[in-house]
């Protein structure tokens, strides 16, 4: 079959005549808009696939309201492969207060609306409709976090596992590479689909659990449904297998079945990563788009340098999705995806990125990990760190060494996140060096996330303290490099465990180093995370002990305002937050105040002759602090991007 260099992958009938296809062996459907950039994993996927022989094509965004679209490519040959895009459709759709968002940066000019809500489970059974008897293989982050019973925050109840909701054949889950191989050979080789229950990194349905003997019994979704103990055990149960070494198969039993989990497929070696993104990418959207689609932007000049992530936040979902171990492309790799970019007509001379989920994690978090698995029970780096963990940051500083000697670069930045507590913990101060000398741009975004030590072991988050002693190391280097660059901190408000008292203390540390964050963010309960467990059950699933949960959409609402006293129409809420914590020593005009007390009009001020303020001008009106300059590495009135 004649196959043009470097070509789309089909996305209509003429594509697939151009490129001598009569009958597509996958017809991919995405939630986005088409890009052939590896940050997208329908590109990867369709690329994976090709580079061994099958032909695929995309049906982007199609209008689900009615079936005609998921029959624009014909019957594919072997499977439908069905993703709701980079990113879960509900988040994608809705912010944390249940509010339609109205933009969509991955969908052709940002428009909204483009794809369904739960968009795996409507594409999955309009594929269905469209022709019935192919098998459904759904994958991608919406699915891969809704593998089991999980609890759903937009509907407040625990779901079935997607499985059944879609009415799947096959849920791959994680970074697929591996497990679409296996699953195409397999349906290559005439296979049934109902016999493909075996393969790393999937999950299947099946109908009585003596079909996976040794397997680990979960609580099952009548269990997790009516006891909020029984779903706590059952995460805490199926994150102490997510590993690929030493993982064993989960079973959940379902109403109409079984939900076997195998283990996860093996993270790719550097070697196979290299070749991932080495395939023919044109790194561009498809050119059925005219206008612009955002999503590109920050990518079109930034390098993947790693996958995996062993930080382990609790209310990250990316260990539950990657895993924890770590593989770094190699530098030879790094360096020839970087020098195409130089080339690219739009290329002003900057990467915007090199990194990966957090940026300075290039290796395994020890030596033994890729040979026995990584603990069951105990966290690499948190709130405290493993003895054993290799804090060695030299391969990363060496690359980016490489990465600014290129020719036409000139700047290279790291966006990525930066673990701050990591590079605390390297003996070699060399990376912060470099990092503050060459690759910010002003200021450099952490994730401090809390001050309340309590709150941040909830978090899994180191203390506090270690965050203070970083400010004091990155404004030393700052001040010894002749450079003023600011931090600018991301911060949560109403994680599980934070109280008023919690949010009073953060506002108050905020206060003091005159930080006003413009924008914040509020805790957003996503399956697949240990936070949402303790937001849904009140219990640590490590400890089985109870956890203050503010679930109301006032506390929740007073914790967030805290965080932005400065901000006028947020001040009659803030001093409502004070007095119900009795803190209503912070209201007025003293330094320490957070709000200024209530301003009454002339005629209210009659009426209420016991309540005569006058509103009050002092720093507080503006948020307290000083108008410019701020402390401890923070900017002047910058916010949160």
């Amino acid at each position: 079959m004649a196959k043009q260099k470097n070509a789309f992958p089909p996305v209509n009938r003429e594509e697939m005549r151009a490129r001598g296809i009569d009958q597509l062996d996958f017809v991919f459907v995405s939630g986005d808009a088409y890009i052939d950039h590896p940050s997208f994993g329908a590109a990867i996927i369709t690329r994976v696939l090709e580079s061994r022989g099958y032909s695929v094509g995309v049906i982007a965004q199609p209008d689900w309201h009615s079936v005609e679209p998921f029959r624009a490519l014909g019957k594919p040959k072997l499977a439908y492969l069905i993703s709701s895009g980079n990113i879960d459709s509900m988040v994608n759709h809705y912010s944390v207060s249940g509010s339609r968002r109205s933009t969509d940066v991955y969908t052709e000019e940002g428009a909204a609306g483009k794809r369904p809500d739960r968009a795996t489970i409507v594409y999955a059974n309009r594929c269905k409709q469209a022709y019935s008897g192919v098998p459904l293989i759904i994958g991608g982050i919406e699915a891969s976090l809704r593998r089991f019973a999980h609890y759903d925050y937009w509907d407040d109840r625990v779901r079935h596992s997607i499985l059944y909701d879609a009415c799947a054949d096959i849920l791959i889950y994680g970074m697929g590479e591996r497990a679409i191989v296996k699953v195409a050979d397999a349906l290559q080789s005439g296979k049934p689909v109902a016999q493909i229950t075996d393969i790393p990194g999937t999950c299947v349905r099946v109908s009585d659990a003596e079909s996976a003997k040794g397997a680990v019994l979960l609580p099952s979704y009548t269990e997790v449904v009516k006891d909020k103990r029984k779903y706590a055990e059952a995460f805490a149960m199926q994150t102490r297998e997510q590993d690929a070494v030493r993982g064993k198969h989960l079973i959940q039993p379902h109403e109409k079945g079984f939900v076997l989990c195998n283990p996860p497929a093996m993270p790719l070696s550097t070697k196979e990563l290299d070749e991932v993104y080495a395939l023919p990418y044109t790194r561009k959207p498809h050119p059925m788009y005219r206008g612009h689609i955002p999503a590109i932007d920050e990518v079109s000049f930034s390098v993947t340098s790693a996958r995996g992530c062993f930080g382990n936040c609790n209310f990250c979902a990316l260990t539950f999705h990657q895993g924890r171990v770590v593989t770094g492309r190699s530098h030879a790799s790094i360096l020839v995806e970087a020098e195409k970019m130089t080339w690219d007509p739009d290329f002003k001379g900057y990467i915007h990125d090199v990194g990966g989920p957090t940026a300075n994690f290039r290796h395994p978090a020890c030596a033994k990990q890729l040979k026995s698995g990584v603990c069951a029970d105990r966290q690499c780096i948190g709130f405290t760190a493993c003895k054993q963990l290799d804090t060695s940051e030299e391969d990363y500083v060496s690359l980016l060494r490489k990465m600014r000697e290129l020719p036409r670069v000139k700047k290279v930045f790291v966006r990525s996140g930066v673990r701050y507590d990591y590079a605390m913990l390297d003996r070699d101060d060399t990376f912060l060096h470099e990092l503050i000398e060459h690759h910010v741009s002003g200021q450099l975004k952490v994730a401090p996330e809390h001050v309340s030590d309590r709150v941040l072991k909830y978090m899994n988050k180191p203390p506090h303290a270690v965050y203070e002693r970083f400010v004091q190391k990155y404004e030393a280097i700052n001040k010894s490099l002749g450079m003023r660059q600011y931090l600018v901190p991301y911060l949560i408000s109403s994680h599980p465990g934070s109280n008023i008292q919690d949010a009073i203390e953060l506002a108050l540390y905020l206060k003091e180093k005159n930080y006003r964050p413009e924008q914040v963010q509020d805790f957003y309960p996503t399956p697949g995370t240990a936070s949402t467990c303790m937001y849904y059950t009140g219990l640590d699933p490590v400890t089985m002990q109870p956890v203050y949960v503010a679930k109301t959409r006032e506390e929740k609402a007073m914790q967030r305002v805290l965080m932005q006293c400065h901000i006028r129409r947020n001040w009659p809420l803030v001093r409502k937050a004070l007095r119900s914590a009795d803190r209503e020593d912070l209201i007025g005009s003293g330094r320490n105040c957070l709000v200024p007390p209530d301003y009454l009009s002339p005629d209210e001020q009659r009426a209420n002759p016991a309540r005569r303020t006058q509103p009050h001008g002092g720093n507080a009106s503006r948020g307290g602090g000083k108008k410019s300059g701020g402390k401890g590495g923070y900017p002047p009135r910058r916010g949160r991007g």
